[in-house]
């Protein structure tokens, strides 16, 4: 500023130069906003994945889950289902991004264009308000005001940053004008150079977390089976439930003082005579598992037999893993029904289509 009130002449480049600086920040951090929403936005439209709801989603992560046949992955996905989803959802954006008709580095050139033209739209709008105020002595400050105006949707802009160089007396607004135009150029071809660079990395707010929250969800998982509750809303009102429960091995349930692990499902045996123990030595009935307290109370689970062929197919597929996981044995009261073994992938993938 000191600087500019010395210059006389010259200080109107200064001037844009100064202001520029300021404007640049502001505009990287409005460009990359811009663009991670746009990416959102793209691959919720293009890619099949996600266009659908949440429940949709779901039926997409089993299926990739089926194709990988990899336990590790399934195990996350069981044990920390949001976790997973995110996980999910930032390999497909970085996939997207990555792919060789460069779509990150274009979708932030297209976001630039439009900011930089907003910017000079200001510049030109600001000086044809002033340049005819022959009333005020105060030009720069009336021109600051209506350039952080007209940018106050647009930009990050204070206008209480520019205090230290609103006293300026720069009589012609013209010669401002395009200062600020010669100004910008440099400012918009040094941002550009930079995306060459870029990676997801480069986003305060990725593009996946945008993603990922209009899949948002309750995330609470059945305390008998891991199954995940479906409604679409966290904090919901009302008692937490699915359509379709798993087998209770999932959530290392086993019988009473055996090895056997339960392949039962808890929608099943919510109308058996079954009691399932709590803390040291409680016993619950299956159908009054409300009485358990929390997480029970907080489910609504209705007798139900079904069960997913889908899960079938992964208890027969990772018999030994899950043993090996679980410390124990599909055999006694958890073995394993014959018509099980009958089931092939093709056969739970046809089922969740």
């Amino acid at each position: 500023c000191f600087q500019i009130s010395c210059q006389g002449a010259t200080s109107i480049t200064t001037f844009a130069v100064f202001l520029c600086d300021k404007i640049g920040p502001a505009l990287c951090q409005a460009v990359y906003e811009r663009t991670a929403l746009a990416l959102a936005r793209e691959m919720k439209e293009k890619i099949p994945n996600f266009n659908g709801n949440r429940s949709f989603l779901e039926v997409c992560i089993l299926r990739y889950l089926a194709r990988e046949e990899d336990f590790e992955k399934f195990k996350e996905y069981l044990n920390c289902p949001g976790q997973f989803l995110q996980s999910y959802i930032k390999t497909h954006v970085e996939r997207y991004c990555s792919g060789k008709d460069r779509r990150l580095e274009n979708c932030l050139d297209e976001s630039l264009t439009h900011y930089y033209e907003s910017i000079l739209s200001a510049v030109s709008a600001s000086t044809k308000v002033i340049q005819d105020r022959k009333d005020r002595n105060d030009k720069i400050s009336l021109w600051l005001d209506e350039f952080c105006s007209a940018l106050e949707e647009v930009l990050s802009l204070p206008r209480r940053d520019l205090k230290g160089i609103e006293h300026q007396e720069i009589p012609d607004m013209e010669f401002l004008n395009n200062a600020m135009t010669e100004a910008l150029a440099p400012l918009k071809a040094g941002i550009k150079e930079d995306f060459a660079s870029a990676d997801m990395s480069s986003f305060e707010r990725q593009p996946d977390t945008i993603l990922a929250e209009q899949f948002a969800g309750c995330l609470e998982q059945c305390p008998f089976c891991g199954a995940v509750c479906t409604n679409t809303m966290p904090n919901h009102d009302g008692r937490h439930r699915v359509v379709f429960h798993r087998p209770g091995v999932f959530m290392r349930w086993r019988w009473y003082k055996t090895d056997n692990l339960v392949i039962g499902i808890c929608s099943s045996l919510v109308a058996s005579n079954c009691r399932f123990r709590i803390g040291e030595d409680t016993w619950i009935p299956y159908k009054t598992y409300w009485n358990a307290g929390p997480p029970y109370s907080t489910w609504n689970i209705l007798p139900d037999p079904s069960m997913q062929a889908y899960w079938k197919w992964f208890v027969c597929h990772f018999k030994t893993e899950l043993e090996k996981e679980f410390n124990g044995k599909f055999h006694g009261r958890g073995e394993i029904p014959a018509p099980w073994y009958k089931i092939t992938k093709e056969d739970a993938l046809a089922e969740l289509e």
